[in-house]
């Protein structure tokens, strides 16, 4: 693939081409006067300042358009998390040219289009060697030295790309041409349009490597005498609905709680979960928002076994709530099947990591009709969350606090209101998510008398 450099590159090397071929062609010997080829904008080729039009050949690159058979190659090129690059997709690109002929006296403008158009279709395809020969090295123009841009151009990498640049005459209108020429505020010179494709530009960051597959299914030994017959089990249909390796299904945090909080049991149910008896089996949970990639061995308590094939229970306990911010997780288990000598690891799923309130029901006392209390959580807000204390339909905002180890928050409401028995129910909010105020257990669901905070 090429760099950033190649779109330079391209001009760079048609202009040399354009040059050469003028030369071998003997155009110069036909209208008698030393000829140029530049390449910038038609606006640029005369002197503004009481300049002469000399006999010349200009390539000015008016646009650049996306290649429509390349610009999907290499997708996707990062994971689904966002954070690990996966591929270096190539910027796939058209070039297109107006190639304009300038002359100083009668029919040079048209015997200079022709050569230039004879040339360039007699060579449709940059070759490597072409490529190489102009930019290494760059070519001179009139002799002058080389300047540090086209000393650049011959770490482009054009010449190494996958693909052969294929220069190709367009159709333009002559709408389409005085829209151009207007544009660059030149007058209409003989013009003809061309395009170069594919230019490929790739960056060199790293990218994951998957190691390369070894066999396709245990091997297998049908004569044990002999250890040089083996052959691959190969591919498996296993009939039926069920997944034959693990996988989980969905996350039950307690309580039937729509939300996970510290130190209370969440359940991770599907297939193929248990492990060999002597292993265990690891909970992967992720937070890409805070760069969160931590691991949890699960507890598995009664009534549920350790080697129980559908279940897994595990706690985020209060000892490491510092490492677990409130959001939403990416939770994965990994653990050694039974009948095999490498850990596997499931599919992801999402889990949402609520705030617990902790010390309440709370009584608050108003002075001179202020309430004044602070609120103490879990976990601990980190830098950029947002919270807010909602009592029963009315949100509060807290005092100034600091992050990222505020485990409490200090609030101060002015002209309370005394709260109906037995107390306002209280939310914590923190990034759009709320500590519960629901018992969910209950037939039917009902409010929880301990999430409340009693003003008076």
């Amino acid at each position: 693939m090429s760099s950033a450099l190649a779109i330079a590159g391209v001009s760079a090397v048609l202009r040399d081409l354009l040059n050469n071929g003028l030369i071998d062609h003997g155009a110069t010997d036909k209208i008698g006067v030393t000829i140029t080829v530049s390449v910038g904008p038609p606006d640029r080729v005369i002197p503004a300042s009481g300049g002469t039009e000399t006999s010349q050949l200009n390539l000015f690159m008016y646009h650049v358009s996306p290649n429509t058979g390349w610009r999907n190659e290499g997708l996707p090129s990062r994971d689904a998390s966002g954070s690990q690059r996966l591929t270096n997709a190539p910027l796939a690109l058209n070039l297109h040219y107006l190639l304009s002929a300038h002359g100083s006296e009668d029919l040079h403008g048209e015997i200079l289009l022709g050569y230039a158009m004879q040339f360039l279709h007699e060579m449709p395809v940059l070759s490597r060697k072409a490529i190489r020969k102009a930019l290494d090295p760059s070519p001179q123009v009139g002799g002058s030295a080389l300047t540090p841009s086209m000393k650049a151009l011959v770490d482009s990498g054009l010449e190494n790309q996958i693909e052969l640049i294929k220069i190709t005459p367009e159709y333009l209108n002559t709408e389409e041409i005085s829209k151009l020429w207007t544009a660059t505020q030149s007058h209409l010179r003989p013009t003809a349009a061309y395009m170069a494709s594919v230019v490929l530009i790739e960056s060199t960051q790293p990218v994951r490597s998957p190691q390369p597959v070894l066999t396709i299914g245990p091997v297998i030994k049908p004569d044990p005498l002999n250890p040089d017959t083996w052959y691959e089990r190969g591919l498996v249909v296993v009939p039926g609905l069920e997944p034959p390796l693990p996988m989980m299904d969905a996350v039950f945090p307690a309580d039937d709680q729509p939300a996970a909080q510290i130190d209370k049991a969440i359940e991770l149910r599907g297939h193929h979960l248990n492990p060999k008896p002597t292993t265990n089996r690891t909970i992967l949970l992720s937070n890409d928002r805070f760069d969160i990639h931590e691991s949890i061995v699960a507890t598995d308590p009664p009534p549920l076994p350790k080697n129980s094939a559908t279940s897994i229970l595990f706690t985020i306990p209060n000892t490491s709530a510092a490492k677990f911010p409130v959001g939403i997780y990416s939770v994965s288990a990994q653990l050694m099947p039974p009948d095999e000598t490498n850990e596997r690891s499931t599919n992801r799923l999402a889990l949402t990591l609520a705030p617990t309130i902790i010390g309440l029901p709370m009584a608050v006392v108003r002075i001179a009709g202020t309430a004044t209390f602070t609120l103490n959580f879990t976990p601990a807000l980190r830098a950029g969350q947002k919270a807010v204390l909602i009592l029963g339909q009315q949100e509060f905002l807290p005092q100034p606090f600091a992050t990222p180890t505020t485990t409490s928050l200090d609030f101060v409401i002015k002209n309370a209101q005394a709260s109906p028995v037995p107390g306002f129910l209280a939310r914590l909010r923190i990034d759009g998510i709320e500590s519960p105020i629901i018992d969910r257990s209950a037939k039917p669901p009902a409010f929880l008398n301990g999430a409340r905070i009693n003003i008076t």
